[in-house]
């Protein structure tokens, strides 16, 4: 079991993408969007605090904070996360899932709250080479 986390940098504006797999995941499943991780969980330094913001599951279904449990549902969206009308008042029913983290997610957006000592910058560089 794998996730693609995607780490935002706000103070930077920069993200990079890392892949979680192993125990590390386990420890991911059952968190929900808002929740505040360590960053040794993304085997990031451990003075890191990480944000959960969102993500996608396996079909591409986008999570959205206002849907409670790990389920997927057709819900009626006039905007936000998962749909963007062309114009305003237009309503459309769209397949999202809801904020719980499980095996079914593929892709998890994070970011930086507490930053830590090491750059982001220069910690993704030293793993590139």
């Amino acid at each position: 079991m794998e996730f693609k986390v995607v780490i935002s940098d706000p103070s930077t504006g920069r993200a990079y993408q890392k892949v979680v797999s192993g125990a590390n995941a386990n420890k991911l499943i059952g968190k929900e969007v808002g929740d505040v991780i360590n960053g040794t969980i993304v085997e990031l330094p451990p003075d890191y605090e990480l944000q959960i913001t969102g993500g996608s599951d396996k079909d591409g279904f986008p999570i959205r904070p206002d849907i409670p449990g790990p389920v997927r549902k057709r819900i009626l969206l006039s905007g936000g996360v998962g749909y963007r009308p062309k114009e305003k008042g237009i309503r459309k029913k769209k397949m999202v899932r809801g904020r719980v983290i499980t095996r079914d997610i593929v892709q998890i957006n994070m970011k930086v709250v507490k930053h830590g000592k090491v750059p982001l910058e220069e910690y993704f560089k030293s793993q590139q080479e």
